[in-house]
């Protein structure tokens, strides 16, 4: 489809291509794993973010997914018209 070789494959099943700086295409084998969303967004502290959101947008809060191995923490939510974001944060830089 890109015509080139993932730029990451961070583990089995998943591999990352850089279409523009920093903004990444994520692609995984099989079915969508829990809490994952199909936008996911970068930010900064992803704790401070669900407060934020949870209190700007009256949303559920979520849960904050980590597995080991991997450089980032996730979480996917509701917003008010139904989507299903959601938002990660790297956890070296």
């Amino acid at each position: 489809m890109l015509k080139r070789e993932p730029d990451i494959i961070p583990h089995d099943g998943f591999a990352e291509w850089e279409i523009v700086r920093e903004c990444w295409l994520q692609l995984e084998e099989g079915e969508p794993a829990k809490g994952n969303g199909p936008i996911p967004l970068e930010v900064e502290n992803i704790e401070a973010e669900r407060k934020r959101l949870t209190a700007e947008l009256k949303i559920e809060p979520f849960e904050i997914h980590r597995r080991p191995g991997v450089r980032v923490k996730w979480g996917t939510f509701a917003d008010p018209w139904g989507n299903l974001p959601g938002c990660y944060e790297y956890l070296d830089k």
